[in-house]
């Protein structure tokens, strides 16, 4: 799209659909269903804020059922328009569109194998947006029915009555979140000490907090080895020997680049060890005029780094301005319930003497609109430069984190002082308040 804007004729190759895994596998489908699962543990909580559910007459609570094959359809149903509003986009931009898979013969020219046949197309520009698929452990083969990968499992017609997920990671944490939410018993197999290893730690506490009270079973420092069916469902062997068994399994262990086979090597472009296409601050690769953006090189497995990678490309080989990524820019959120959403410089960067900084943390127990909301768990941390007081970093963990983050967001990009957060108007009773607040106490006197 920005290079056509830009002015350049453009073909797009693509095997699969418009919109790649992100649209049509991963994040819309999985969002999607979130937020479903979300709305049900909000109504199963209603009866705390005063909201009875009437039964024939009687105030009894009403059991609440997930019709997964409904939700599997309407989520499908999202990724397959949202596919061909891309595409509609794209078409109304005049960009050529070949359904098919490509190959590149040198640093300008791409073999494409379509239904019609075989094109040869030469380019001044290559960008390869190829992304990745879900690792597959040689003893845990996904069959699409009882052993699932995070792309199958969207064809489950029933919901699983004991989902096993593997691998604590986001997205297994998101699927035990959304399965729990809908009412599936879940156990978790995490392989490390705490839940999202990598992630904040106190928002992993909150979190492993939060799947203690809700009934999700969390098996940490447990590394699966196999996972097989059995007559009745799945069963998992752990590395000590121990088994767990259950009626699903869903394998979140990972993904590979999808760089084999495509003409790397003959194009001059490289790839580290892990088949990721290497790339530099404005997303060039090894060979000249050839560009790579998104899951295929490693740099931050997320859509939004996906597309401004690409566009970064794009305006760097059009001559267009150009500033290099950033990724202490980059704000990510992990869609748990709650969410956990951050941005910049993490507390962990200063334990490792990386960075020197402050830090508040303010629970949002003590927010009003928390309290108006039944929301108990979460909290915002901002931290700020020692010294400066400008904001480098900061945390959110509660309901809706993916849109608070903006504003923390913003100050990190911006460089923005702690004063200037605190000193912005704030909506009276409003979750940024706590945003605010904690700017507030970050202020040094001077």
């Amino acid at each position: 799209m920005v290079a056509a804007h830009l002015g350049a004729r453009v073909t797009l190759i693509e095997r699969a659909g418009l919109g790649g895994s992100a649209v049509l596998t991963d994040v819309v489908p999985s969002k999607t269903l979130i937020a479903t699962a979300d709305l049900m543990t909000r109504v199963g909580e209603a009866g705390e804020l005063g909201v009875k559910f009437a039964v024939d007459g009687s105030d009894v609570a009403p059991g609440m059922r997930a019709d997964l094959g409904h939700i599997n359809d309407r989520v499908l149903h999202l990724a397959r328009e949202q596919s061909d509003d891309i595409r509609v986009g794209l078409e109304h931009l005049g960009v050529e569109i070949l359904m098919g898979s490509g190959k590149l013969l040198d640093n300008h020219t791409i073999e494409v194998i379509t239904s019609d046949g075989v094109k040869t197309i030469t380019a001044d520009a290559i960008l390869l947006a190829v992304g990745a698929h879900p690792r597959e452990l040689p003893t845990a083969k996904p069959d699409g029915e009882r052993i699932l990968n995070w792309a199958q499992i969207y064809n489950l017609e029933q919901l699983p009555e004991d989902l096993i997920v593997v691998g604590s990671g986001v997205t297994g944490a998101e699927f035990a979140s959304a399965y729990n939410g809908l009412g599936s018993n879940v156990t978790l197999i995490s392989s490390r000490d705490q839940v999202l290893p990598g992630s904040d730690t106190d928002a992993a506490q909150v979190l492993e907090g939060v799947f203690k009270r809700r009934g999700v079973r969390v098996l940490s420092r447990s590394r699966a080895e196999a996972v097989e069916r059995t007559d009745a469902g799945v069963k998992v062997t752990l590395g000590d020997g121990s088994t767990v068994s259950g009626s699903h399994c869903l394998v979140c262990v990972g993904s590979i680049p999808n760089t084999a086979g495509i003409g790397l090597e003959e194009a001059g472009v490289a790839v580290t060890e892990s088949g990721h296409i290497k790339v530099d601050g404005v997303s060039r690769t090894t060979a000249p005029n050839i560009y790579a953006a998104g899951d295929c090189t490693g740099i931050l497995a997320l859509a939004s780094v996906a597309a401004m990678q690409g566009r970064i490309a794009v305006a760097h080989f059009l001559g267009d301005a150009v500033m290099p990524i950033k990724l202490r820019q980059v704000a990510s959120n992990i869609f748990t319930s709650p969410e956990i959403a951050s941005v910049g410089v993490s507390e962990a960067d200063l334990e490792s003497g990386k960075y020197q900084g402050d830090v508040v943390m303010l629970s949002l127990l003590s927010n009003a609109r928390a309290k108006m909301r039944n929301t108990k768990d979460g909290f915002v941390k901002i931290i700020a430069r020692k010294g400066s007081g400008t904001v480098i970093g900061g945390v959110v963990v509660g309901p809706n984190a993916s849109e608070l983050i903006y504003p923390i967001a913003v100050a990190v990009k911006q460089k923005l002082h702690v004063d200037d957060l605190a000193s912005t108007f704030t909506v009276y009773p409003s979750l940024t308040g706590s945003i605010s607040e904690a700017a507030r106490r970050l202020h040094v006197h001077m």
